[in-house]
């Protein structure tokens, strides 16, 4: 196999040869980051493949996670001698990348896929089915770069699958949507569309979806263990514990994630307008430029509620994730939250005052 050909099995193409060369890298070679472990990365290039460490400048010039690679990055590096690792200098610039803001209370991003041409945001037909959630997936994918695919996963253990596909896709907004048993192999042959040679796909999805099976189904072979998921509730353990980027039969490269138990919006303007298209073509029809579409006269929203062309989850749940990204802006733009505290003394001013001016009352009386 050639440099040239070793390359392009993990994906890379003209776009990543043009910011190569935009660099002078002596030493280095252009690999792909296809799996993480803690600390580590496993990385497939030229000299095949192996683990891998940043370099003591990347270190210092890395100062938040997001910007340590991920899998599906393109890095510079150079190979190990076969007593040590290899050495990451350089991130390149990424094509895409799907993020969401770390779990727990701290404010920061986190990487999950990058330089991704797909998305296959799978969900499950059983108990774990979740329209809310789906349009949460989908507005992260917009705004990722890479193009979303819903799978709706289980079709064997649903008896209304396409009542099911209907409402997904009417909330999915043109998006494709295949209804699919990786466990029979039913509906998989959607997929092959999006399987094209070259190009890189990314499993997401809660815990006991089925990524693994579909992995499975995908590759041929088993690549991923997978276990069964609680009868009661129908979620699932961890059976992917890493992110780790394959190599297809067909040539298209597949990242597997483990479950994600949450999934907060990470700067996701652009893709919740995306995801919402509807509601904002409707409030763009609103009598009232700042109408809150609460009741207000000439609401065009309400109006389509009372009519029924609009589900009020859905309403709500678009206002739920606008709240989330207010918060992330004032946590993250300092001049938002120097907004927020003006904004909050003000109001407790004008509270203050409305006290005195009731005590002023009180004593004239």
């Amino acid at each position: 196999m050639t440099s040239s050909e070793a390359l392009k099995k993990w994906g890379w193409n003209s776009y990543f040869e043009a910011l190569w060369n935009e660099g002078e890298r002596e030493n280095a070679e252009p690999a792909r980051v296809i799996e993480q472990q803690r600390k580590y990365w496993r990385i497939a290039g030229v000299f095949g493949e192996g683990w891998a460490e940043p370099s003591g400048k990347l270190r210092l010039a890395t100062d938040e996670a997001a910007e340590w690679p991920a899998v599906g990055d393109w890095v510079a590096a150079e190979a190990g001698n076969g007593k040590s690792n290899a050495v990451i200098q350089e991130v390149l610039p990424r094509r895409s990348r799907f993020v969401r803001k770390t779990p727990g209370k701290k404010v920061a991003e986190q990487v999950i896929a990058a330089n991704v041409d797909t998305a296959l945001l799978v969900t499950a037909l059983d108990g774990d089915y979740n329209p809310r959630r789906v349009e949460r997936y989908l507005a992260q994918c917009w705004e990722s770069g890479a193009r979303p695919v819903v799978v709706l996963n289980k079709a064997d253990a649903c008896m209304d699958a396409h009542r099911k596909a209907a409402e997904i896709e009417r909330i999915a907004l043109g998006t494709a949507v295949c209804v699919v048993s990786a466990k029979t192999g039913q509906g998989m042959e959607e997929l092959k569309p999006f399987l094209n040679s070259g190009d890189t796909l990314v499993l997401l999805g809660s815990s006991g979806v089925g990524k693994s099976t579909i992995a499975n189904r995908l590759a041929g072979e088993v690549l991923q263990e997978t276990q069964p998921v609680r009868e009661e509730d129908s979620r699932g353990r961890h059976t992917t514990s890493s992110r780790t980027l394959m190599a297809l039969p067909g040539g298209a490269l597949l990242m597997d994630t483990p479950g994600l138990r949450e999934l907060q919006l990470w700067d996701a303007d652009e893709g919740v307008a995306e995801t919402f298209e509807d509601i904002d073509a409707l409030a763009a029809q609103c009598r009232f430029t700042d109408c809150g579409h609460h009741g207000e006269p000439g609401c065009a929203v309400q109006a389509a509620m009372s009519a029924g062309t609009l589900d009020d989850a859905r309403l709500e749940n678009w206002r739920k994730l606008l709240r989330e990204q207010e918060f992330l802006r004032r946590k993250t733009d300092p001049a938002a939250r120097l907004e927020e505290k003006v904004k909050i003394k003000r109001m407790f001013r004008g509270i203050r005052q409305m006290y005195k001016n009731k005590d002023s009352d009180s004593e004239a009386g």
